[in-house]
């Protein structure tokens, strides 16, 4: 864990969550939720927490499978699962409204979760959200084809003498404009991350079963299908998109941005699928412009490190 974070474990019907969190910089503070993409987890937002301290009382989630968090035990990994774990922790921790953020398939799952309980969301940001694409990039169709059935077991026959360091630089190489800015440091707690995932037995089963979500997702109709959701939101929204994204397009920037009525788009040349990581100050930065634009930093304060 990061200096200052804590984690709990909350059990709630079918489900059991990791919840990572900082202590708030003062009684008072809007609650935040932030919601992490395939493969990753709560840790995904370590760096962009502390620098929104004094703005928001800041929680990250371990979907189901993911992180800290075991299996559903129903076994549903689909977007939909996944919203429904996140409206299940909000409703029995009573936090909402919450200013919810989310990445890559974290962002389809906030993107649902805005859409159908707007109760519970005061603002939303996107980073990177895996909303429907018709043409995918070259780049993400082998995360895609996790989906299928087989691939993740022949993938992992195939791959069972890579090292936890080669999978990390695969996965950094695929996720960041340009990993040489991973310290030497985060690049050994990935490893070690990495290796304690691989030994989870569930751990390719969780993987595929969510890209199967994500997939079905894209395929789905009428008042489920994702751009449609995005079109329902009525939190203000922040979208965030890198240039160097090779599992999200850049393309489709301008898309979302016409399809979330109130929105905002903050877009990152050289930044890849994780921005908040990349570059956490300037996420941290348009994010309290959102806030403030929505009202949001009344009771805020002057003194935090996001307005610096």
């Amino acid at each position: 864990m990061a200096a200052g974070e804590r984690l709990r474990t909350v059990g709630l019907p079918g489900i059991t969550l990791t919840i990572r969190s900082r202590p708030p910089a003062r009684e008072g503070l809007p609650p935040a939720l932030y919601v992490h993409g395939l493969g990753g987890s709560s840790q995904n937002w370590s760096a962009l927490m502390p620098l929104l301290d004094g703005l928001v009382d800041s929680e990250a989630v371990d979907l189901p499978g993911f992180g800290d968090s075991p299996p559903p035990d129903d076994g549903d990994y689909s977007v939909t699962g996944h919203a429904r774990a996140v409206i299940r922790y909000l409703d029995s921790a009573d936090r909402g409204p919450v200013h919810l953020i989310g990445n890559s398939m974290g962002g389809a799952v906030t993107t649902r979760v805005a859409a159908v309980r707007p109760d519970l969301v005061r603002t939303l940001t996107l980073v990177s959200p895996a909303l429907p694409e018709v043409l995918v990039q070259r780049s993400a169709v082998p995360t895609a084809l996790l989906a299928l059935p087989g691939v993740a077991s022949a993938f992992t026959r195939f791959t069972k003498d890579w090292s936890a360091e080669q999978r990390v630089r695969g996965v950094m190489a695929l996720c960041y404009g340009d990993p040489t800015i991973v310290t030497p440091e985060a690049f050994r707690n990935a490893v070690e991350e990495m290796e304690r995932r691989l030994a989870l037995p569930y751990f390719w089963d969780a993987m595929a079963r969510s890209a199967r979500g994500i997939v079905n997702a894209y395929t789905l109709g009428g008042q489920h299908r994702l751009w449609r959701q995005a079109e329902r939101v009525l939190a203000p929204t922040l979208l965030i998109y890198g240039g160097r994204d090779q599992l999200v397009s850049y393309r489709m920037a301008q898309r979302a941005a016409r399809a979330f009525r109130d929105s905002r788009l903050l877009t990152l040349p050289d930044a890849g699928h994780v921005a908040m990581m990349e570059y956490p100050e300037t996420v941290a930065t348009s994010v309290r412009e959102l806030l403030a634009d929505a009202g949001e930093l009344a009771d805020a304060g002057t003194t935090n490190r996001a307005g610096s």
